[in-house]
């Protein structure tokens, strides 16, 4: 059978670029002087298959530098030579350079062809200078379980040459395979394993019809198997191709998101006639492309607005006579909502997506710097809407390399003010509400609030010594601002953190910091789980209708005249429960002519941003509703103090306020 395997190439890269994060996850948790025979082989067989991937679509740089790769990982796994801290780095710059490769070949960016080189020769030199292997128990064979609970014949029709050398490959990787003689017609395997025949099965049925397969058990072959050697075996393909090419019959079925593991956790052989392991081997996930998530998610907001326009046009009807209309309408809202949390649930990955990416970074970033830092995750199953998720990269990029060159200190100080030598560094995801809070806490010296003041007042800025510790800690997000005495490479030149508190806004976030000189410091960012929709309260000013975000909303109430105070005649302040905040007559600021002038008359909500509470002065609530946010800046242009627009239930258009650009004028 001949496949046009151009088709799959964007499938390969999302794949390889999977193998190429694994790799980097296992090679940084490995231990160099005691490591764990199974991550050596989970290592070894990332490269293997992501040689067998770049072999099958002919990428044949990609090829190389694996190949070099896998060869001296093979030495390592069959105890050839010892495993060190120097090989661990020279694995790890291998990965780079395939990343910078794959990248070359999935975007044409430029590879540097003299790091490539590089590479290739620390790889080839450290696999020529191999010490001897240390008197330890011998690591030869960790990739082969002696212990086998299986053992099958396998008879195939045959295939092409490539398509048989591939298929015995993957199979190999079961346990020890063996081949008899070809026929004319016919492949004979004997395969000794601890896996089942719908692994063998599975792993066939991108190449071969399933009923095509004869396997039969066979006790007698677990005595003493001819094992093939990796040359005989052949670079095989990378391992979710058996998701890629189905069965004829099921050729329509969607690729599968996640790539299928090669070994698998051991566990008893399963007992079930080949036909149905097959029906029973489907994979769980489909891989779809993001445009088409995008919009169903669109058809859904499409949804939400015409139920809301039902909702309005029958909420004046007749409950008793009109009684069975209105309840199919109220279960036609519950359904409807439920259809558009399952849908936007479709867009949500976890932030391990992001999490992943750190520990290389910090453990490069900790040996630059002479440091010692215990890097940790908490939540990294906990999920955030695609598109936030990929906007919040760089932030959490900014402030993790902020924590690690400015926050925790070099060992000798460390232990000369009692801590431990190796500072400790932890990201952490949790959901509350329909927000999500991410945090990234260090233990090291903590900001020095003495230094922020003076900085600040060197850069022109209005810092009274009065100054509440939080509102100190702010003064860090003003543009150009950094304590750094030195600039290096790393930071220094006031770049960064005005950009991670602007961009944490865009995303309608907010960021806190907390901080205790000698203790450490924690940045907290809330974000909403998704911007496509939101809960709202609807206000009313003049005779337009506003929405609030609701994540916003602390409280509203109607003031008395006595809580309202001037301040030197230009602006107010109205006291709520002993605390005076700044009141914001929203008609102001969009040049409206209110049906109230007075607060006493009209509506105050409480807002709170940033730590910071405000009081918005409107004329009226409308109530409270979930709202589709559309973009005005794709057709018109952007709105100061609004984030978006929405249409209503009747109909019409509602702006949406952009609460922190609303303080922040009327600061101004």
């Amino acid at each position: 059978m001949t496949i046009d395997m151009s088709q799959f190439f964007l499938v390969f890269f999302d794949e390889a670029e999977e193998l190429l994060a694994e790799m980097e996850k296992l090679l940084l948790e490995v231990d160099a002087s005691t490591p764990d025979p199974e991550d050596l082989n989970a290592i070894f067989r990332t490269a293997h298959s992501i040689k067998g991937g770049s072999s099958t679509f002919g990428l044949n740089d990609m090829t190389d530098v694996t190949h070099v790769l896998e060869s001296l990982l093979d030495k390592i796994r069959k105890g050839e030579m010892a495993l060190t801290s120097e090989h661990v780095d020279a694995f790890l710059a291998a990965k780079d350079i395939l990343k910078m490769q794959l990248d070359g070949h999935r975007n044409g960016s430029p590879v540097d062809q003299d790091a490539v080189g590089d590479v290739r020769m620390l790889l080839q030199s450290l696999s020529l200078d191999a010490p001897p292997p240390p008197p330890a128990p011998v690591v030869e064979d960790l990739h082969i379980d002696t212990d086998f609970k299986s053992a099958f014949k396998i008879e195939m029709p045959k295939v092409n040459q490539g398509d048989t050398e591939a298929l015995v490959a993957e199979l190999g990787l079961l346990g020890v395979i063996s081949r008899e003689p070809d026929t004319v017609d016919s492949i004979i395997l004997h395969l000794k394993t601890n896996e089942s025949a719908d692994d063998i099965i599975s792993i066939c049925s991108f190449i071969l019809n399933p009923d095509a397969l004869k396997i039969s058990e066979e006790p007698d072959l677990l005595e003493q198997p001819k094992e093939l050697s990796e040359d005989e075996l052949g670079y095989g393909f990378f391992e979710p191709l058996d998701q890629m090419f189905p069965p004829i019959e099921d050729a329509g079925s969607v690729i599968s998101e996640k790539p299928i593991e090669i070994v698998h956790e051991k566990k008893p052989a399963a007992k079930k006639e080949p036909e149905k392991a097959h029906a029973n081997s489907e994979s769980s996930t489909i891989r779809v492309g993001i445009e088409k998530v995008d919009q169903l998610i669109n058809l859904i907001g499409e949804l939400v607005i015409t139920q809301a326009m039902i909702e309005q046009r029958t909420q004046h009807l007749d409950p008793i006579i009109n009684e069975r209309l209105l309840s199919s309408i109220a279960h036609l809202s519950r359904n409807t909502r439920d259809l558009q949390e399952a849908v936007m649930s479709i867009r949500m990955m976890p932030m391990d997506y992001v999490f992943s990416r750190f520990p290389r970074m910090v453990r490069d970033l900790a040996h630059k710097l002479g440091k010692r830092v215990e890097f940790v995750t908490y939540g990294a199953s906990t999920e955030l809407d695609k598109g936030l998720i990929e906007r919040i990269v760089d932030p959490l990029t900014h402030l993790v390399r902020n924590s690690i060159d400015h926050g925790i200190e070099v060992p000798t100080i460390r232990s000369a003010g009692g801590k431990s030598e190796t500072g400790r560094l932890s990201l952490s995801a949790v959901h509350q509400g329909g927000n999500i809070v991410i945090e990234v806490s260090d233990d090291g010296g903590g900001l020095n609030r003495d230094r922020i003041l003076a900085k600040a007042r060197e850069n022109g800025l209005n810092a009274p010594d009065s100054m509440s510790d939080s509102d100190v800690w702010q003064l860090i997000f003003a543009p150009g601002f950094s304590t750094a005495e030195v600039v290096t490479d790393v930071s220094g030149r006031g770049v960064g953190m005005d950009v991670v508190k602007r961009n944490i806004t865009a995303m309608g976030g907010v960021v806190d910091i907390r901080s205790a000189k000698g203790f450490g410091t924690t940045i907290t960012i809330s974000l909403p789980l998704t911007l496509a929709i939101l809960d709202g309260m609807s206000l009313k000013l003049g005779e337009e209708i506003y929405i609030l975000p609701l994540n916003y909303v602390v409280e509203s109430l109607q003031p008395s005249m006595d809580d309202v105070k001037d301040i030197n005649g230009k602006s107010q302040v109205v006291k709520v429960r002993d605390e005076y905040l700044p009141l914001i007559p929203l008609y102001r600021i969009f040049d409206l002519n209110p049906i109230h002038s007075l607060p006493s008359e009209g509506i105050v909500v409480i807002v709170e941003v940033d730590g910071k509470k405000a009081a918005l002065f409107v004329d009226d609530l409308v109530g409270q509703q979930q709202v589709v946010v559309k973009n005005i800046e794709s057709n018109y242009k952007k709105v100061p103090c609004i984030s978006g627009a929405t249409i209503l239930g009747d109909g019409g258009v509602a702006l949406i306020l952009d609460v922190p650009a609303i303080t922040r004028a009327s600061a101004n």
